[in-house]
């Protein structure tokens, strides 16, 4: 079975994940699809034939890339969620503006499919805000029922965060733990402050993230991923 008919044919009570390596990740709740980032050169994928995604979220305008064009164009009624300040960057890589839903900080976008109803948050991933743009790198709160998943985007610590993401009782924290994004401790410390069920790391692999998790912090549940691979959040 292909990791494509796997995603397809996943159908759990509680959302499941894979990682595509990089940033990029797919979050399935019931038949709902989205793809964070998504990435395939780490994988033997074909973009032309993820025809399942229902949104295409990129997290900032470095994220788009001409396999989002090609998902757009297999899965026809999907949109691509990214800042607005990214949309003249991605419409210049052949994607229609009627194909992008622009979000900033604070706004939420609504999905709904097959009685299900999904919200996607937008939060800074980091206060480079500028006026005309807003924030050009945002994280997504994505909620499904009582689960929230945060995806960091290219995000770093910063005063506030923890106060932004909070309200939200993350489930699931994705956070890029690495050289010029998060240290092992201060993802843990973000984990620990907004009480995230979970925190997975994602980007090049952090040899410390595991050896501090264990050592410092063991009452914090956390999971790593290898590329490809699938994980359901448990229920407790």
């Amino acid at each position: 079975m292909t990791l494509l008919t796997t995603i397809d044919q996943t159908i759990t009570a509680t959302p499941s994940l894979w990682w595509l390596g990089q940033a990029g990740f797919v979050v399935r709740f019931a038949s709902i699809a989205f793809y964070i980032d998504p990435c395939f050169t780490e994988l033997p994928l074909n973009p032309a034939d993820v025809r399942h995604a229902d949104m295409i979220l990129a997290t900032g305008a470095q994220r788009v890339n001409a396999s989002i064009s090609t998902m757009l164009e297999a899965s026809k009624r999907a949109k691509l969620i990214l800042p607005k300040s990214a949309a003249d960057a991605a419409h210049a890589t052949g994607i229609p503006y009627p194909r992008m839903t622009t979000t900033d900080s604070g706004l939420r976008v609504e999905y709904f499919k097959d009685n299900l109803y999904s919200r996607v948050y937008s939060s800074p991933a980091s206060l480079n805000w500028t006026a005309a743009g807003g924030y050009p790198s945002l994280g997504y709160l994505i909620r499904f029922g009582r689960w929230t998943i945060y995806h960091g985007g290219s995000g770093s610590m910063y005063e506030g965060l923890a106060d932004r993401l909070r309200p939200f009782n993350v489930s699931v924290a994705l956070l890029p733990v690495g050289k010029g994004n998060f240290s092992a401790a201060e993802a843990a410390q973000l984990a620990s402050i907004i009480g995230a069920g979970w925190l997975v790391p994602y980007g090049p692999p952090e040899p410390s993230f595991v050896e501090h998790l264990l050592g410092h912090c063991p009452e914090q549940r956390f999971k790593t991923f290898e590329p490809g691979e699938g994980w359901t959040v448990p229920e407790d």
